[in-house]
């Protein structure tokens, strides 16, 4: 894995797939989002939350479909509105530009396991590995980020403690599921990392 010098860094290439419209204000400064669709080689979409400055949207005006390259961070919050806290996933844009191009998907995080790892088995026999990565940002602040690993991946990543500092490459996806209420079952979608490449680090490797 090559070395990072951020701790929190979003790469994706996708289509503009909905309007923005306004977030939230914050430090004086008025925020929009959108959803931004993309492709993976399956042929399969992940459709991303993008929040972005109001200043940035204005800088591009990008026409609903048309293609575009966002370089940022992930950040989590929970959103209380409705039953239950919800731990919502959405990419903060640091760059916004129109592009051409095949779709992608990279992150690459560097933070600290804040939740014992969940070794379980899908219905087709794979081992999957359930993390939750706490990455720190300014203001003393820090956004927890679930994340999965697959096969040996999982395996390994089971052993680690709480506490352990992880490096880790991976793609944002959004998956629909199935969740059973009281009023019967809804369909939710659920934010997380699908992690290809990750390792536990020495202190002194952290950078954070």
């Amino acid at each position: 894995m090559e070395q990072m010098t951020e701790t929190n860094a979003v790469r994706l290439c996708g289509t503009l797939a909905g309007a923005p419209a306004f977030s939230h204000e914050s430090r004086g400064q008025r925020f929009y989002s959108f959803p931004l669709e993309v492709r993976r080689l399956s042929g399969n979409s992940d459709t991303l939350n993008i929040v972005l400055r109001r200043e940035q949207l204005e800088a591009v005006e990008a026409a609903e479909r048309e293609k575009l390259l966002i370089t940022g961070q992930l950040r989590s919050y929970n959103n209380r509105r409705g039953e239950g806290a919800k731990l919502v996933l959405t990419v903060l844009a640091r760059e916004l530009l129109l592009c051409e191009g095949p779709d992608e998907n990279s992150v690459f995080l560097t933070g600290t396991l804040c939740r014992a790892p969940n070794l379980r088995v899908t219905p087709m026999g794979r081992d999957i590995c359930d993390l939750m990565l706490a990455v720190n940002r300014s203001y003393a602040r820090s956004d927890y980020l679930p994340c999965i690993c697959w096969g040996l991946r999982a395996r390994e990543a089971a052993r680690w403690p709480v506490g352990t500092a992880v490096r880790l490459e991976g793609r944002f996806q959004s998956r629909p599921y199935i969740k059973l209420t009281e009023t019967g079952p809804v369909e939710r979608v659920a934010y997380e990392v699908s992690v290809t490449e990750a390792e536990a680090l020495e202190p002194a490797e952290t950078g954070i």
